[in-house]
């Protein structure tokens, strides 16, 4: 094929700058917009961690504001309750005030120096009564330390009521002689604390968590669910006790101007650079365009001029759209000639005309066999040719059915070479029938010389009776009977021999497959008593095949030859020559038995390949020419070891022939 040459190094190089250029300013500006896009981001979240820092802590300050004024109401109720008058009555109505006011306290107690309840709002039952059993109360050791202390204490937190998480605050009372007498325990559950301490807003934002140092989570409250963007952590004092308030917030879409303006432009951009792409892409094809067009154009009319099939396509109404080269010198005309050309066509045999027409209908019907046909073709100058065609559809570039390509071989010259090889085989066929006829030649004599030997002595006889002058007819006619059917033997040999070595062209009719193998025994009778050799042959009734006659004998007459030649050296009484048919649905079997020597099976494997031979005077051609025959009748020849022969030896020859009926 013709490479296209390569464009100017100069045009190339300021083509490759001019389209550099745009590209690398859409670079700069997409990097610009990056950057600037991941300042913005870094800025937006450096804007949210202080957000989330200012709102942690405007809400740990909102929850210390309301736990210290929740403090100092219980320290002025402890104040009140140091005068012994009316104790009762101030905690009871403090106590109510303080629930009322404060939905997150669930339980308020007043309790003596042994942790006895004196009185309690909304219930009697200490919180902690119901973990008694497992083990020294939590609130114990809060208790003992505000004692000791002798001011507020807050408890460390502890599970109640359904995995619920609670502390409590521990406020002294005291008594005369500024003795501590009693005690206030305010209990807290942290759930409550954060359901009436934490605005729905800020839940909407942040889900705020109570944890410890070990991260075990006592108390949480959110409305939002998600990926956690960023988080804070911050003591939670009160109540203390190593527990912390965690804030975390999470990422949601930000639908701003800004960004989508940004989007935008870096998809401009984008979408930019790639026009710009496919506009290089585009310039660099249109710059090849003509190059790579007249290369395929020089490429296609080499490859079209090297090629000795001829090609033809037709649209689908016949017309002759394109020739090549090789089918205007197959046919002698030009394309000027032939492309345009409508039915009948310049180069159809006129003798031919209305078959080449009807196989013409054929294959614009979309029914032209796929193994291609033959068809005779006119040369410009009148010279008929003869022509193998394949047609295929032609599709166009959308898969359009357009039209059918043709290609065409001119076969005259194989056609010829069959023609030759056929002559060759039947003019080998013939000299095998001579061959054979040759190596029969004295049996055939010795045959022959009886009947005419017989001839000559009742001649002899009737002339004697005629010379003594004493003879009637009565006399004469027993003897001249005699030579009659003499004569008829002697001709039936004859008549043999003549049919048998004649030369004719091969011609199937229909014929009985068992008067051949009569006609052959008629043959082989005198060689098979000379061999000593017995003949079995067992031919049921059967239904005609359509065969050459004389082909057949001569596959028989040579199967059963070869039989007796190989049981030369059997002893007499184990030669025996089986001849059987068998009659299947489509076709006969025909075997050929002896109970020779056998083949060998290297030899077999050679047995039919045209002049090998294992007799030291063969010609090699005999089996080889006899599975021509047999294939010509389409039928098979092949040869198997005897099963059934007495001598453990012996070969079977079988072949078949299929019905007239088939």
């Amino acid at each position: 094929m013709n490479q296209a040459p390569p464009p100017l190094p100069g045009s190339s190089r300021r083509l490759r700058w001019l389209l550099t250029l745009p590209k690398l300013g859409i670079v700069l500006l997409l990097a610009a917009l990056l950057a600037l896009l991941w300042q913005l981001h870094r800025s937006e979240i450096e804007e949210d961690r202080a957000a989330l820092i200012k709102d942690v802590l405007w809400l740990e300050q909102n929850l210390r504001f309301h736990l210290n004024s929740n403090e100092e109401q219980v320290q002025q109720l402890a104040l009140e309750m140091a005068n012994p008058a009316g104790r009762q009555k101030k905690f009871r109505l403090r106590a109510e005030h303080m629930l009322k006011n404060a939905p997150e306290i669930a339980q308020i107690l007043w309790l003596d120096n042994h942790r006895q309840v004196i009185d309690a709002l909304p219930t009697s039952t200490p919180p902690d009564s119901e973990i008694e059993s497992f083990g020294p109360p939590v609130t114990a050791k809060a208790f003992d330390t505000a004692t000791r202390l002798g001011k507020l204490h807050y408890s460390e937190p502890f599970f109640l009521e359904g995995n619920q998480a609670f502390v409590e605050m521990l406020v002294p009372v005291f008594g005369e002689e500024h003795r501590i007498s009693g005690m206030l325990a305010v209990l807290y559950p942290l759930d409550a604390l954060l359901d009436n301490q934490v605005p729905w807003w800020f839940t909407e934002k942040y889900k705020v968590e109570i944890v410890d140092d070990n991260d075990l989570q006592y108390a949480t409250k959110t409305r939002i669910e998600g990926n956690s963007d960023q988080r804070y952590e911050i003591p939670f004092d009160p109540p203390g006790a190593g527990l912390l308030l965690r804030i975390t917030s999470y990422h949601t879409p930000d639908n701003s101007m800004q960004r989508l303006l940004v989007a935008a432009i870096i998809l401009l951009a984008i979408g930019v650079f790639w026009s710009l792409w496919l506009v290089r892409d585009l310039m660099k094809r249109h710059s090849r365009t003509e190059e790579a067009l007249r290369a395929e154009h020089a490429f296609r009319a080499a490859m079209e001029d090297s090629l000795t099939v001829g090609m033809r396509a037709r649209d689908l109404v016949g017309r002759v759209i394109y020739v090549n080269p090789a089918f205007c010198r197959m046919t002698g005309f030009s394309p000027d000639e032939l492309v345009g050309a409508a039915p009948p066509m310049p180069y159809w045999a006129p003798e031919q005309l209305e078959e080449t027409y009807a196989m013409h209908q054929t294959v614009l019907a979309g029914e032209a066999p796929l193994d291609g046909f033959e068809i005779t073709f006119m040369r410009k100058n009148g010279e008929r040719f003869q022509a193998l065609v394949y047609e295929a559809k032609l599709i166009d570039g959308n898969g359009k059915h357009t039209g059918w390509m043709a290609s065409v071989l001119d076969i005259t010259e194989r056609k010829r070479a069959e023609e030759l090889a056929r002559q060759q085989q039947e003019q080998l066929q013939f000299t095998s029938r001579l061959v054979t006829m040759g190596e029969m030649a004295s049996t055939l004599a010795h045959e022959l010389n009886q009947p005419l030997a017989a001839i000559a002595s009742y001649n002899t006889g009737c002339l004697n009776l005629l010379n003594d002058g004493k003879a009637s007819p009565n006399d004469i006619l027993p003897a001249l009977e005699k030579i009659g059917l003499q004569a008829q033997r002697a001709g039936k040999i004859i008549r043999r021999v003549h049919d048998f070595v004649r030369k004719s062209e091969p011609k199937r009719a229909s014929c009985l497959l068992g008067e051949v193998i009569e006609d052959c025994l008629g043959f082989m009778e005198a060689e098979a008593r000379k061999r000593h050799v017995r003949i079995e042959c067992n031919t049921p009734p059967m239904p005609p095949v359509l065969a050459d006659r004389l082909m057949l004998e001569q596959v028989l007459l040579n199967l059963i030859r070869n039989g007796m030649e190989a049981m030369a050296t059997t002893s007499e009484v184990n030669r025996l020559l089986h001849i059987s048919i068998e009659v299947s649905e489509n076709e006969l079997r025909i075997s050929v038995s002896d109970q020779g020597c056998g083949i060998a099976p290297e030899v077999r494997a050679k047995l039919f390949t045209a002049f090998f031979t294992t007799k030291p005077e063969g010609m090699g051609i005999g089996l080889s020419i006899c599975r021509s025959i047999i294939e010509f009748h389409r039928g098979r020849l092949w040869a198997e070891e005897n099963p059934h022969s007495t001598t453990g030896n012996g070969t079977i020859f079988f072949f078949t022939l299929p019905l007239e009926s088939a």
